[in-house]
């Protein structure tokens, strides 16, 4: 199976559009304030009616109540929890037949065991760098560290992916990785993405089904 690919902090329109020209699985949106890619005022109805890709609204510490009215403003078809939410959280949400993905902050202090309250409340797992400002921080972790996860679980690899290391991340030899989640290091500034230097990545990936 080929690792899915997803695309996280966009927020503008026209790039948008841009960005489901190529085989791209899943759009991260960002429901944060302080993010420098928090979605903002952007058209829900537009944001919504964008065809064939997978919209992930990405929330930290948020309300429930705001979890589901994003989910129905905009399409939603999953949240990525990135914040503290307990597994309380997360099941009353996953209860509610959303796709629930639990992100955490991976250093070589982190407790592999504290996943297994997790385990069966979120649909996957992300794992990424561990920061005080909750992702986005452009840093990968090391890597070898995934060899202490314990877990069935599948998950998406997050964290300073760039076109230097992405190839080898995408040989990690490990089935439970699900997807590889880009963001910093492929754009021109905060929340604006370089679509052509997406697309040749994935070319370089061999992903076979973008088109020549």
């Amino acid at each position: 199976m080929s690792l899915k690919i997803k695309v996280c902090g966009m927020k503008d329109l026209d790039n948008m559009l841009d960005l489901i020209k190529l085989p791209i699985d899943y759009m991260g949106l960002i429901f944060y304030e302080k993010s420098k890619r928090y979605v903002s005022a952007l058209d829900a109805h537009f944001i919504k009616a964008i065809p064939g890709i997978k919209k992930i609204g990405v929330f930290v510490n948020a309300s429930e109540q705001e979890i589901l009215q994003k989910i129905s403003d905009y399409g939603l078809a999953g949240i990525q929890l990135h914040g503290h939410e307990d597994p309380d959280f997360c099941l009353r949400l996953k209860s509610k037949d959303i796709l629930v993905i639990k992100s955490f902050g991976i250093d070589e202090n982190f407790d592999w065991q504290s996943l297994n309250a997790y385990e069966s409340v979120a649909d996957y797992f992300l794992f990424d760098t561990k920061t005080s400002n909750h992702g986005g921080s452009g840093i990968h972790f090391d890597w070898d560290l995934l060899r202490n996860y314990p877990l069935e679980k599948p998950y998406f690899l997050s964290g300073g992916l760039s076109v230097e290391n992405i190839r080898e991340a995408s040989q990690i030899s490990d089935p439970r990785l699900y997807g590889l989640d880009l963001n910093s290091k492929f754009e021109f500034k905060s929340g604006i993405k370089n679509v052509e230097l997406l697309e040749q990545t994935l070319k370089n990936m061999n992903y076979e089904q973008v088109p020549g």
